[in-house]
């Protein structure tokens, strides 16, 4: 059950978005046990975003939500895929991108809790 929302002060054509979709479908799999199969994904862009004061350069707010946990290991290589996908597809150099994760406990679908 994860979920990934990427927020971004640059623009994120049609193209550049199915790009972030496979890109990232492929890359939740760093975490054992989670799937694309069961990813959801959000993507805002056009962002009024400011890093070190600046409100210049290309920037990148990754959230990544998780049902259940996963290791530091782990974290450490989707930290590493996100930020190479988003500085292939988005230009966004590494410097301007943050990773934040959060586990969840509880999860509901489809009318239920798991």
């Amino acid at each position: 059950m994860p979920f990934i929302e990427t927020k971004t002060n640059t623009h994120i054509s049609e193209d550049a978005e199915a790009a972030l979709r496979k890109k990232l479908g492929e890359a939740i799999t760093c975490l054992p046990g989670k799937s694309e199969e069961w990813l959801m994904l959000s993507f805002e862009d056009g962002c009024r975003m400011a890093f070190r004061g600046k409100a210049d350069g290309a920037l990148a707010m990754v959230e990544v939500k998780i049902f259940g946990r996963a290791s530091g290991a782990a974290y450490d290589r989707l930290t590493a895929k996100i930020t190479e996908i988003l500085g292939e597809v988005l230009h966004i150099p590494a410097s301007g991108v943050y990773v934040k994760y959060e586990e969840v406990d509880h999860w509901g679908y489809n009318g239920a809790n798991f």
